[in-house]
């Protein structure tokens, strides 16, 4: 590491671990911004709603203006203010609902990543910033913890229990993973050949990368199976805290927290109460209370299959991810110093 490389870690360490004396501004920067986000899509009609539409394209709008401007007078509080109890309930409240409003964000990156077009780019948007807002008011309404000097803590791996629910959402995934591999491969299941679920999938505005794996026997979607997975224990394994050999110029080389949590608490709060609540819905309609639709399949039976498979597979994950989550989070927190007794 040359000497202007270790200058810059030093400046960029010591701005750091001032993040509370700077996060309250940051915050009110982007409730300013959010609201007037917000404003822009309220006046010029333009909807908020996942699939568009013009019915009340308004409303949506002016709710984030109204979420923006209680982050903007919230966190201005704090600024001039300080935390004070009453502060930190409004500014966790505002949180709550900016992580609401970001609910599905991880279905459109993964749109993206997949090089479709999202339903929406005025509702991408507004997920993406409600996202970013929910991580600077949760750390606002952190911010009377100063950073003290501390050390990171030695590698560990999870509990016990906190592995094998690991081990539950990785085991769910595997009926999802080969029906999906099924397809791909030309084969049939739930009545539903690969041709047609391809010819669906084209008919549904599937980018050519998709329907290039596709045809290769590569299921898109799989594949992210895979990669959630492989997230999945690096949150519950030592070598998700340290890079481990095969990683090569990287190994030996610590973590960054954020590097796993990011997308673990991202993957967290979409899959677990969208499988939780499809799982609810899919009982339902398997006890006859609501009419499951048939869509894309040649029967409703069809229908309720697959998309048993695919709900168990997302909720079981989905919870197994937010366990792990919470450990990783837990295990890699910095070790406070310890005080030495003279005596």
């Amino acid at each position: 590491m040359t000497t202007v490389e270790r200058t810059i870690k030093v400046l960029w360490r010591a701005w750091w671990h001032r993040w509370p004396r700077w996060v309250a501004r940051a915050t009110m920067l982007w409730a300013v911004s959010y609201a007037l986000f917000g404003l822009a899509c309220a006046l010029s009609g333009t909807s908020l709603l996942h699939h568009g539409g013009d019915s009340g394209a308004s409303g949506p709008g002016w709710a984030v203006v109204a979420v923006g401007a209680l982050a903007a007078l919230a966190s201005g509080a704090v600024e001039q203010c300080g935390l004070r109890p009453a502060l930190r309930v409004l500014l966790w409240a505002v949180c709550a609902l900016a992580g609401v409003t970001a609910f599905s964000l991880l279905m459109d990156v993964i749109t993206l990543m997949l090089g479709q077009g999202v339903d929406s780019r005025a509702s991408a948007a507004n997920k993406a910033l409600a996202a970013v807002g929910a991580v600077l008011l949760a750390a606002t309404a952190r911010s009377d913890r100063l950073a003290a000097d501390t050390g990171a803590r030695a590698p560990s791996a999870a509990p016990r229990l906190v592995q094998l629910a690991s081990c539950a959402g990785t085991l769910a995934f595997v009926p999802y993973a080969a029906m999906k591999l099924v397809w791909a491969s030309g084969g049939t299941f739930a009545g539903i050949t690969g041709e047609e679920m391809l010819a669906v999938s084209e008919r549904n505005g599937a980018s050519g990368i998709f329907l290039t794996l596709e045809s290769w026997g590569l299921d898109p979607t799989a594949l992210l199976a895979v990669l959630g997975v492989f997230l999945l224990w690096g949150l519950v394994r030592p070598w998700g805290q340290v890079f481990p050999r095969w990683t090569l110029f990287l190994r030996g080389r610590r973590v960054p927290r954020w590097l796993p949590l990011t997308p673990a608490l991202l993957g967290a709060a979409t899959l677990a109460p969208y499988g939780v609540a499809g799982v609810g819905y899919l009982t339902l309609a398997t006890a006859g209370a609501v009419t499951m639709r048939r869509g894309d399949f040649h029967s409703s039976g069809d229908a309720l299959l697959v998309s048993w498979i695919g709900m168990i597979a997302f909720a079981v994950y989905g919870i197994a991810l937010t366990i792990a989550a919470g450990s990783y989070w837990l295990r890699t927190r910095p070790a406070r110093p310890t005080s030495i007794n003279p005596e």
